[in-house]
């Protein structure tokens, strides 16, 4: 029989760290409910939490010192020498090596929801492409099992959700009959939570009986490979490199044998594609250099003056900026989680809903709390080498993140419709453009067969011609 838990005993963990007021709604609780509720304050590290959020709300400690930041260096896209042909063709093959040995996984971070869209369900679930309205979710299986029929693998899924989307998220998927993927190649890990706290560092009670909780940020997702047990599973499997992608970017190359082969080549732990920005506003994470470490600097902290900085050719200093486009290096991942991971987490100030002091639901309209949250770029001066390579905006990044405007499921679907233009156009196959040169016929590819301007050439044959003003579903 489980002994019920005490008072007393709970205030003596929470006292030390000033969240005692916890309890106040104690005596009203059932037997379970106090039961559950213990369980939930045990479960957090007060210690550890209390003085993140005291060094994170702390300027002087956050603080960058921006006058020492300078542009990182990233390599070109685009080989200008005989050297770095020859470079870019040797990562390619070694890529393509380390695929055909079943050496790299996937990972997709895929914890929130479509609430900024007006959509109700897990981002993953959001219908992306133009004509039959596949989910986000479907474009990525069908773009691995291209990949695994190309090198004759298994390349196993592991996806991030949260507990807000999980269950649903796992649901979506057995519905589907997991897009054609084997059900045990696609694992689902759920992100960390953290309290949320008010400005005086007291936590909140989203109820009598629980804490306001909120996703511990893409950087948690090192400790859910791990107590997920994903890493030992990896381990076990000879998976050394993890391609790491964010959910809502339909465009990116899941599996690039270049950005592979040259992360492996050069020994990094960590690698990252870098977009050039289209203007200073645009909000992506700055790579910069700082003590020779690399750093990737969230727009929103960077001063003004230095996002309008050009250099002596006119361009934007700060240009390089982060899609969320990463490898990460298995070994480096065990690493930080072997022990603490060392590096803070950021705090934002959000609209929390809370139990005030007489058990009333507040919902603020004003940002009331401090939630934390890790970022994973933040691991990136931990690593002994990174490498940062130019993508091609066209080819790989266009985000559905707001309802409208840029980023927008508008301005995706347009992308999506401009490559597939691009991918005939190499392909050597005609497509008809408009006067503007925009696409003149919607035309969606199936990723399944047709994940490539190679796929595209190799199915010339038995392709129709595209007419203009008309719709197209390939594959």
């Amino acid at each position: 029989m489980t002994t019920p838990p005490r008072k007393q005993e709970l205030a003596s963990l929470l006292a030390p760290h000033g969240q005692e007021h916890l309890l106040r709604f104690w005596e009203r609780l059932s037997p379970t409910e106090q039961s559950n509720f213990a369980e939930q304050l045990r479960g957090v590290d007060w210690a550890q939490v209390t003085g993140w959020v005291r060094q994170t709300t702390d300027d002087d400690a956050a603080a960058l010192p921006f006058d020492q930041l300078k542009p990182a260096p990233y390599q070109s896209l685009t080989p200008t020498s005989e050297e770095e042909r020859r470079t870019h063709a040797e990562a390619i093959q070694h890529g393509e090596y380390l695929l055909r040995q079943g050496r790299v996984a996937a990972f997709t971070v895929a914890g929130g929801q479509g609430t900024r869209l007006g959509y109700d369900g897990p981002k993953g679930t959001y219908p992306a492409t133009p004509i039959r309205k596949k989910s986000l979710f479907q474009l990525f299986a069908e773009g691995i099992i291209r990949t695994q029929e190309r090198y004759q693998v298994t390349i196993p899924w592991y996806i991030m959700t949260s507990l807000v989307n999980d269950r649903e998220t796992r649901d979506f998927f057995q519905k589907n009959n997991y897009f054609g993927l084997k059900p045990a190649n696609v694992t689902t890990i759920v992100q960390g939570m953290l309290p949320a706290f008010d400005d005086d560092g007291r936590a909140l009670l989203a109820a009598p009986d629980s804490l306001a909780m909120s996703p511990n940020g893409h950087g948690g997702s090192f400790a859910a490979l791990r107590d997920s047990g994903a890493l030992d599973e990896m381990a076990d499997h000879g998976i050394t490199t993890i391609s790491y992608w964010q959910v809502d970017n339909p465009l990116v190359k899941q599996f690039d044998p270049l950005f592979i082969g040259l992360h492996d080549l050069t020994g990094a732990d960590i690698s990252s594609r870098a977009l050039i920005k289209r203007d200073a506003a645009e909000k992506l994470g700055h790579f910069c250099q700082l003590n020779n470490r690399l750093y990737i600097v969230e727009y929103s902290d960077m001063p003004s003056d230095m996002l309008q900085q050009k250099d002596s050719d006119g361009r934007l200093r700060f240009r390089a900026g982060s899609p969320a486009i990463h490898i990460l290096e298995r070994d480096f991942v065990q690493r930080l989680t072997d022990g603490a991971l060392d590096f803070l987490p950021h705090c934002a100030r959000k609209k929390v809903p809370f139990i005030d002091q007489d058990g009333n639901l507040v919902t603020p309209d004003e940002p009331n709390a401090v939630k934390i949250e890790f970022f994973l770029f933040d691991a990136i001066p931990l690593a002994n080498h990174s490498l940062v390579l130019e993508t091609d905006r066209s080819e790989q990044f266009a985000p559905i993140k707001n309802a409208d405007g840029e980023d927008s499921p508008a301005s995706s679907r347009a992308a999506l419709a401009a490559r597939t233009a691009a991918w005939f156009k190499q392909a050597g196959i005609p497509f008809p453009l408009d006067q503007d040169g925009q696409p003149a016929a919607t035309v969606e590819l199936s990723p399944r067969t047709l994940n490539s301007p190679e796929d595209l050439q190799a199915a010339a044959r038995r392709l129709p011609i595209i007419q203009p003003g008309k719709d197209y579903y390939l594959e």
